[in-house]
């Protein structure tokens, strides 16, 4: 068979386009679909043969998606020769319309079909002619004379039927000296075809060839998984025109600040804000969570969540390409780039281990011979080493649990940057949180209003909120809401002057009021013993105390606090059962509203008063005292932090752009208790990898004895190869319905 490039269709003309990157962002110049790449041996032979034209660091391999990315410049024609030349054929990549997934009947699909079936009707023809027992032969019996011309004719079709696709890569095996799978079981064959087993042969071409489209349907199965999270988003949008009609569009040409409609029971097309409706809305595609959120104009909905009970208008903010959703099935797919470490150690081993099942093979058909054993069997002996030896199965079956963890943790809400992070959440020893917006709702709210001497309580909430009305701080938003929410109304005071690190003043009804800190309370020295009780009572609860009163006495006390998130006691308990050692809380709050804060949850250890670079220092320490730590946060003052520790993960990422592109992890939506989630879910991925890597080695361990014991079939040797690749691939597809 020739290797040189396939130019029908016109796919080798040097003015073949370049496929554009769908994310420019991300340094790719150009992107090839690659027919026929469906595990790491084959990325392993186009990184060789691309070598002399592209810098081994400007490629990227998607196998799930077989799309190879280019990061430097090359021409199209040199690239797609240079391709073909290892047996696969490349061609620019095009995006698909969602859910326009790849598949059909092939050409694989027809030489494989008519492999097994010339196989079988070569069987029966001999079968008819010298019957059953001269049909299937006898192991190393050299009957090359006893099958006629006309069924060696019938099993030579099924033989180059079979190897139609194997062969060119085994030929660019031989010829760079790089023994791999293909050239292993081209040389089984012809070995069965020298001495005599045509049946053999035939069954060895036809079996192998099934093997590889299985493996590339069991591939295509995980790639569908994928997919369908981008068939999450609709294929069209209702915009309303300039006559107030209602059209339906493609999203991608809905410009940003498009206003679009979205019907009860609809799927949203595009990010945006809500303008104009109220509704609840299912995040969870997006976010994992698993009951409906309410939305109501300002708020921000997502691509591919589904709207509820109410008819909603949505201000789009992003194109359809940027979307929240577009950047998860991106980095699903970016991901596999950044390997993981069990993936990078199967590939090395095969490396060493496929020419070593070669020279062994060459051992026993040499070397039992010269010792006074029969050529013919010992020969035979050695092709079934070198079919049993065929690595496939161990070498498929990392990346596609790795693959299907990632697209099942997204499906979840939890987004995993490469296979690497895929492994780390089962090594965890110590979870490092932060405190605001992380256990806490990030948000203050008045917790307890304390009215003194004749005042009562909306009384001193209306004094406060005159004070305050015109101020952005968080503790005056909280105190102006207490008020809106009781029905307070104020009018704003008069006069107001902030005073730095204090409070405020001002003049309520011609009189002179204050605002202010314990602190400001005893410069004044309008403090009392049991104000300072009271005051200190409150603080050491992990609340922060204004203080409001006049000239002349104190008119009461307001509690604010950032209220812990009802789910963080449950997240906690979780991370235990889960089997982290030590959860400490980090924060750069004041020492006791952080302790107060950490004796709700339950953590082991608060940390608190602490810069950006005080967290580092904290995470190195527990690091070094303890094992493999994560740091969870979701502002920049962690950012520091979450680049140190073993696993950064950014809490509620969904429509943080930043979050996304830079976390090792991005919990989409608020929810803790996805950490305890992904730690489990990452121990199912490693216990998967090791199943399976057990599985493929124990299967060949054993072929191996029965060989050296005469036992063993060149059919039955790929049989169990087979076998063995489906099993493990069944068995890792199994994380995509955790």
């Amino acid at each position: 068979m020739s290797s040189e490039p396939d130019c029908t269709d016109g796919s080798c003309s040097s003015t073949a386009p370049v496929a554009e990157s769908v994310s420019p962002s991300s340094g790719i110049l150009a992107s090839y679909r690659i027919e026929g790449m469906d595990c790491a041996e084959e990325v392993a032979i186009l990184k060789d043969a691309l070598s002399p034209i592209v810098e081994v660091e400007g490629l990227t391999f998607d196998v799930l998606n077989a799309r190879m990315n280019l990061r430097v410049p090359a021409q199209p024609e040199a690239v797609i020769a240079a391709v073909a030349a290892t047996g696969m054929r490349a061609e620019p990549w095009e995006e698909k319309p969602s859910g326009q997934a790849s598949g059909g009947f092939g050409r694989r699909d027809m030489l494989v079909a008519v492999s097994i079936l010339c196989t079988v009707a070569g069987f029966a023809l001999h079968a008819v002619s010298e019957g059953p027992s001269a049909a299937i032969g006898s192991e190393g019996a050299g009957l090359a004379e006893v099958v006629p011309w006309s069924v060696r004719g019938v099993y030579g079709i099924a033989i180059v039927a079979g190897l139609w696709i194997v062969a060119p890569k085994a030929w660019y095996s031989l010829r760079n000296l790089r023994p791999d799978m293909n050239l292993l079981m081209t040389i089984a064959v012809m070995g069965a075809i020298g001495i005599g087993e045509w049946f053999e042969a035939a069954t060895v071409s036809a079996l192998f060839a099934l093997s590889l489209a299985l493996e590339a349907w069991s591939v295509g199965r995980a790639r569908r998984a994928v997919e369908a999270l981008m068939s999450l988003a609709p294929d069209t949008v209702r915009v309303r025109d300039t006559n107030g009609h209602d059209r339906e569009v493609d999203p991608a040409t809905v410009a940003v600040g498009t206003t679009i409609i979205v019907r009860p029971g609809e799927r949203i097309g595009l990010d945006g804000k809500v303008s104009d409706g109220r509704t609840e809305v299912d995040q969870a595609p997006i976010t994992g969570e698993s009951m409906p959120v309410d939305k109501e104009p300002g708020d921000e909905v997502f691509a591919g969540t589904i709207n509820g009970s109410g008819a909603i208008e949505v201000v789009s903010t992003k194109p359809v390409g940027e979307t929240t959703l577009a950047r998860i099935v991106r980095q699903v797919a970016d991901s596999q780039a950044n390997r993981a470490e069990s993936e990078q150690f199967v590939e090395k081993f095969a490396r060493i281990y496929t020419p070593a099942i070669l020279a062994l093979a060459i051992v026993v058909a040499v070397v039992p011979p010269l010792l006074g054993g029969a050529w013919s069997d010992w020969t035979y002996r050695a092709l079934v080493l070198l079919v049993i030896g065929c690595p496939c199965a161990l070498v498929i079956s990392t990346p596609v649990a790795i693959v299907a963890s990632l697209a099942a943790s997204a499906r979840n809400g939890v987004l995993l940057k490469g296979g690497r992070v895929a492994e780390l959440p089962a090594t965890l020893v110590v979870v490092a949180v932060d405190k605001t917006g992380t256990l806490t709702e990030g948000r203050p709210r008045v917790v307890e209003v304390v009215p003194l001497g004749e005042h009562d309580e909306r009384e001193l909430l209306a004094r406060a909120a005159a004070l305050e009305r015109l101020s952005t701080h968080p503790i005056a938003s909280a105190i102006l809401a207490e008020a809106e929410s009781l029905g307070v109304k104020a009018a704003p005071a008069a006069d107001v002057v902030a005073v730095h690190g204090k409070g405020v003043e001002g003049r309520i009804d011609d009189q002179a009021f204050w605002l202010g800190s314990h602190r400001w309370l005893e410069e004044r020295g309008q403090e009392t013993p049991e104000i300072h009780d009271r005051l200190e009572a409150m603080s050491s609860a992990g609340c922060s105390v204004v203080v409001v009163g006049n000239e002349t006495h104190v008119c009461g006390l307001i509690a604010v606090a950032d209220a812990v998130r009802p789910e963080s006691v449950a997240a906690v308990k979780a991370l235990r059962a889960a089997g982290v050692e030590r959860i400490v809380m980090l924060t750069g709050d004041n020492k006791a509203t952080a302790e107060a804060v950490g004796r709700e949850v339950g953590v082991d250890e608060v940390l608190a008063e602490l810069l950006p670079e005080h967290k580092v220092a904290a995470v190195e320490r527990l690091e070094r005292e303890f094992g493999p730590t994560a740091m969870i946060g979701d502002g920049v003052n962690d950012a520091p932090a979450l680049a140190r520790a073993t696993l950064g993960i950014a809490m509620g990422a969904a429509g943080t752009d930043a979050a996304i592109e830079t976390a090792d992890v991005a919990l989409m939506s608020d929810d803790l208790s996805k950490l305890a989630w992904l730690i489990e879910h990452s121990r199912a991925t490693m216990s998967i990898i090791r199943s399976n890597t057990v599985l493929a080695l124990g299967i060949k361990a054993v072929f191996v004895v029965l060989t050296f014991g005469g036992w063993a079939s060149l059919w039955g040797a790929v049989a169990a190869d087979m076998g063995a690749s489906l099993i493990v691939v069944a068995n890792a597809l199994r994380l995509v319905r955790r």
